[in-house]
């Protein structure tokens, strides 16, 4: 990893300059020098050289590039397991008939929706890209510890984190739709293409809860959901809305609610972004 700061190379003493290629232990918290291996005695423990390992302090964590991450890289593996599956299932089914049948008959909808939903994170991995930097940093693809969901995408900028889950709904309508508030109590609905899709928001409600798990001693940071919709049918004038907390827009407002000014510096970005990555690992 590249150092934030200049450190002190805890198995041979070197001095480690800021933005120098280091090992990190992440359970001693300190650094060392990716050239100088671990000694060993005759026994084959490995022995700490003099000086001794010196605890980094924590705002000497490495730094990561602006862009951490593959965006879509876990759905588009999900989408080439399911479709090389299903060709050799066919093929072994009907050894004479079976490259016929698979140029006919295209996968199932189950199988695709991982392809359209990897080009959904791409394209908005792209976007992020493009903005990406010292005062807005990314982490594409994000392991959700004990499950085998992920995050697609978390951005670490001046007013804080938000955690955006990218949409591919072709030519579909995002709407807001309020029902009860008389007799039954008010509820905010997600309406797409004329189907409730407010699972969709009970779900970011999860992602926002365990990143807000991650920064439990930050409480003054927001951590805000974003539900952002990749070619969907926006309306010329307006459009983009709240449903339960959670933004609901396009790639080019989402650019725009990035750029927001808020407390956030450099170096509060780039150490938010350092927690983030060692507490929801890289799925691919």
């Amino acid at each position: 990893m590249k150092l934030r700061y200049a450190g002190t190379c805890s198995r041979c003493g070197a001095e480690l300059a800021a933005g120098e290629l280091a090992d990190y232990d992440r359970t001693s918290r300190s650094v060392a020098c990716v050239s100088c291996g671990p000694r060993r005695g005759l026994d084959g423990p490995a022995e700490a050289s003099e000086p001794p390992r010196r605890a980094m302090a924590a705002e000497s964590a490495p730094l990561l590039e602006a862009v951490d991450g593959t965006a879509g890289g876990s759905a588009k593996q999900e989408y080439e397991r399911r479709h090389d599956a299903r060709q050799e299932r066919v093929q072994a089914a009907h050894p004479r008939i079976g490259k016929f049948l698979l140029a006919v008959f295209d996968d199932p909808q189950t199988t695709t929706a991982w392809a359209s939903g990897a080009m959904g994170e791409e394209r908005l991995g792209d976007m992020l890209a493009e903005v990406a930097g010292p005062s807005l940093r990314v982490l594409h693809d994000r392991q959700v510890p004990g499950t085998k969901a992920n995050i697609d995408h978390l951005v670490v900028c001046p007013s804080g984190v938000f955690v955006v889950d990218a949409k591919r709904y072709r030519g579909q309508r995002p709407e807001l739709r309020i029902e009860g508030g008389i007799i039954r109590p008010r509820e905010e609905l997600l309406i797409i293409g004329g189907r409730n899709r407010t699972p969709l928001v009970d779900g970011m409600h999860k992602q926002v809860g365990l990143v807000r798990q991650v920064l439990a001693d930050e409480p003054e940071v927001p951590v805000r959901g974003v539900l952002c919709f990749v070619e969907a049918d926006w309306p010329l004038i307006g459009g983009a809305f709240t449903v339960q907390g959670v933004n609901v827009l396009w790639m080019k407002k989402l650019k725009a609610l990035l750029a927001e000014p808020g407390p956030l510096g450099p170096d509060e970005i780039a150490e938010l972004q350092w927690r983030l990555h060692e507490a929801l690992p890289r799925k691919v």
